[in-house]
Order: C-alpha cells, then sequence, then structure tokens
C-alpha cells in the first residue's frame, strides 16, 4: 500500500549521536517549555500514497471558486494556455538557478527577455533576474539605498505603499539597526511636504507607490528633486501592467522601479509564489541584488548569454555582497516573460485600458447607492476605495455576496489594522470581468443597501 516510512528507531540513534546529543529532548531544550506542546499531537492513522491523494483532493474541494474582485496586490488576470504549457515543460521546471552559465543558454535567455521587458516597462536601464516579491523588492531598494549612501541609516516609507512592504522594509530595518520614517498621508495620497520635512543627510532613499494601497494613482512631480537634492535615493513601487497606461518610474525620475509581475502569467495562488521585479539605473548596475544576464557572441560568432554580473554571496565575498538573496523567481519570471511576448505592447496596453474602463463602471454603478461612496474622489485605474457609512454594512455585503460565490473585495483594516479604514472596501475590477458580473455585484449591493 505505499505507506510513509519514517526514521526508525535505529536511524535516529544514528543520527543524533552524529551530532553529538543523546537524545531528541537534548537536541530541543533551548526551546522554551512554554512554547512546547504537552500532548502528543493527534495525527490519526497513517494512510497510503493513494488514501493521502484522496485526502488531499477532498480538503481542495472544499475551496470556494468564485467570481474575485479581490485585488491588494493579488489579481485574478487572463493567462493564456500558452503560458502554463511552456513553462511546465520539463527543461525550465526542473532547472533551479543557472551556476554554470554556459550550460544554462535556455534559462538565460528567459532571464534576459525578462529583463529586457521589465525595462521597457519602467524606462531603466538595467534589471535583476527578479526577486521573490513586491514585499521583499521594496526591503531590497531600502538595503540598496542604504548602501549606497555611506553613514546612512534612515528610509522613508510612504503610509499610501502596500501595508505588508511597509512590514518587510521594517521588518529588515529592525535587524540592521536602521530607522524608517512612515510619512503620513493627505486625502489617501502621499504627504509630499512630509516628506520634505523627514529629509536629512542620513536619509538613505524615498520608497512610493502608484497605484497605492487604495488604487490611487499618484502624482509625484517634483519629488525626484527633492530627493536627490537631499543626496537620496528614490525608489517608486508599481503594479507593472499601469505602467502601460501611467508614467513609469524613470519619467518620474527614480533611480529605482520595485513591483511584483504577478499580472503577467502568474495566477493569484492564495498568495504566491510571485516575481518581485527590480531595476536601476546606470550607476546602481553593480548594487542591485541578485544577477543580470548579458547577451554576448561565442568564439564562433553565434549569440550566446552569460551571467554578466552576480552580486550575490554565493558567487562573490559575503562582505561585498549587495544583499543576502541567494535566489530568485526564474520559473515565475519566465511565466511573466511568456505572458507580456503573447501579449505584445498593443496587448499590454489594451489589457490595461480594460482594467480602467471596466473598474470606473463598477465604481460607478456602486457609488451611486446610498450608504456607499468613494473613499476618495481621485483618479484610479483598476483598483478603487468603497467608503461604507455603516462598517456593519460592510461586512454584510461581504458575506451576502459570498453566498453567490463572489469576493467583494479586501476589507482594508484588515490588512492594515488601522480604525481609520474600518468601512473601506478595496474592489479590484481586471479585464476578466464581465458587464453581467459587474451588473450583478451593483443588483445585489442596491437590494442589500435598501
Amino acid at each position: 500500500m505505499n505507506p510513509y516510512i519514517t526514521h526508525t528507531s535505529e536511524d535516529q540513534k544514528l543520527m543524533l549521536k552524529a551530532i553529538g546529543v543523546e537524545s531528541i529532548e537534548e537536541l530541543f531544550e533551548c526551546i522554551p517549555d512554554k512554547v512546547l506542546l504537552k500532548e502528543p499531537v493527534q495525527v490519526g492513522q497513517w494512510m497510503s500514497e493513494h488514501e493521502v491523494v484522496e485526502h488531499i483532493e477532498a480538503l481542495a474541494e472544499r475551496n470556494v471558486k468564485g467570481v474575485s474582485f479581490l485585488g491588494e496586490g493579488s489579481y485574478d488576470h487572463i493567462i493564456p494556455a500558452a503560458v502554463k504549457a511552456i513553462t511546465a515543460l520539463p527543461s525550465f521546471v526542473t532547472a533551479y538557478t543557472p551556476y554554470q552559465p554556459e550550460i544554462s543558454q535556455g534559462v538565460l535567455q528567459g532571464i534576459f527577455e525578462y529583463q529586457s521587458m521589465i525595462c521597457s516597462l519602467t524606462g531603466m536601464d538595467v534589471s535583476n533576474a527578479s526577486l521573490y516579491d513586491g514585499a521583499s523588492a521594496a526591503a531590497e531598494a531600502a538595503a540598496l539605498g542604504i548602501s549606497n549612501r555611506r553613514k546612512s541609516n534612515e528610509i522613508v516609507v510612504s503610509s499610501t505603499m502596500h501595508p505588508f512592504a511597509i512590514s518587510c522594509v521594517e521588518t529588515w530595518a529592525k535587524g540592521r539597526g536602521h530607522v524608517v520614517n512612515v510619512v503620513p498621508e493627505k486625502d489617501g495620497q502621499t504627504d509630499l511636504c512630509a516628506v520634505n520635512d523627514v529629509l536629512n543627510p542620513a536619509t538613505a532613499i524615498v520608497i512610493v507607490q502608484s497605484p497605492n494601497k487604495y488604487g490611487i494613482i499618484e502624482d509625484y512631480t517634483g519629488l525626484a528633486d527633492k530627493v536627490h537634492d537631499a543626496g537620496a535615493l528614490l525608489a517608486i513601487e508599481a503594479d507593472p501592467l499601469s505602467l502601460a497606461l501611467q508614467k513609469s518610474q524613470a519619467e518620474w525620475g527614480a533611480d529605482i522601479a520595485i513591483g511584483d509581475t504577478q499580472v503577467f502569467g502568474i495566477p493569484m495562488g492564495f498568495g504566491g509564489p510571485y516575481c518581485g521585479y527590480m531595476a536601476v539605473k546606470q550607476p546602481l548596475m553593480r548594487k542591485i541584488p541578485g544577477r543580470i544576464v548579458g547577451r554576448t557572441v561565442d568564439t564562433h560568432g553565434d549569440t550566446c548569454y552569460v551571467l554578466t554580473l552576480q552580486a550575490r554571496e554565493q558567487h562573490i565575498k559575503r562582505e561585498r555582497a549587495t544583499s543576502n538573496i541567494c535566489s530568485n523567481e526564474a520559473l515565475m519570471a519566465l511565466a511573466s516573460a511568456v505572458h507580456l511576448s503573447l501579449l505584445g505592447w498593443n496587448g499590454v496596453r489594451e489589457v490595461a485600458e480594460q482594467c480602467y474602463s471596466k473598474s470606473h463602471y463598477l465604481a460607478d454603478g456602486l457609488s451611486r447607492i446610498d450608504g456607499i461612496s468613494l473613499a476618495y474622489d481621485k483618479p484610479f485605474w483598476c483598483e478603487f476605495s468603497l467608503r461604507f457609512d455603516d462598517p456593519s454594512k460592510l461586512d454584510g455585503l461581504v458575506a451576502k455576496l459570498l453566498e453567490h460565490d463572489v469576493f467583494a473585495g479586501v476589507k482594508l483594516s484588515e490588512m492594515t489594522r488601522d480604525e481609520k479604514d474600518e468601512g473601506i472596501l478595496v474592489v479590484a475590477v481586471t479585464e476578466k470581468r464581465t458587464k453581467q458580473q459587474m451588473d450583478f455585484y451593483i443588483e445585489t449591493a442596491r437590494r442589500f443597501m435598501a
């Protein structure tokens, strides 16, 4: 029946002896007693391989499949079938990372194409071979900023950024002894005057986002000049699909472009795995974490690809490494590159325009209902924030729509843990949503709020 065979008592004795301890209890004696279980976990009777598969499938069937208006960093876009067909090829799935670049030409070319597309979208000069996700990309940008300016230890972050990105930066900074100044917002946007007030000789980098956590497209006119005059760097986080319509990071004068390419070829997947992107201007090329793939010709004159720069601790001295990042999301980056290749620039723009027009259709319909209004009268792209006069009505509407397998959106206070966000629902609309689905949302909300 192919049962799972655990370590035998003899196996355990040999392993304990090898590491120099007498028992498993001694191995874990450093763990405080208060966090240890007093009773053994009731795992039930062992199951065969077939029974385990059936059990897992039964659990999976309990997942609710429905119409998603969820957002806040994870979006339900159309993914062409070719993306999965190509990325599922064994030659890509089994390729971990290109340690031997001379024999990893296919993987290296995929990374090169990905990097080229990221540079095209952001307007930057150089892109790395991807990071874990958008939140960790923000932390890597903070690390780059600190390393770029001697004797600096302060990072300025806008409070309108995704709360997970802020948390990731703060966690990294705490471990390194750096200071994070989270500047306040004003009318749903970064308070640029507050940014200017906190800039000082110890400031290494300013990190902002557009579209922000409310879905608002922010205006960063003049911000780069103020940041650069203070001797710091500017990083802007953006949904890469939005760059088909809004200004790119380079057009705002940013030094670093960051974000997540989940919108291109990567399913929502309960939050991951995703793919963080980072691109920089030429002067920061040698400080960017991870790898950079270059294209050249071999001795026969044929095109070939090589790891041009490898600023990571597994390739260079640890003290010289720009980051402790030791891997990337190569397969996810490939999925994004395949999706972008299938869309082309015109396709990317068409998808972005559909997201824009459909989100405004739904926002207009919902904001006309008594008790519901747009939280901020600001420009937005595919995501908008609704404010409910009665926060309990928000919970009721979310539950009502869920009865019909419709995910109404993200309750912002559950992510920010901020009382001021009570009663705010962030709704995302992608090209995948139909008029019938949006009309059902509007009609259900109208009946419920009546």
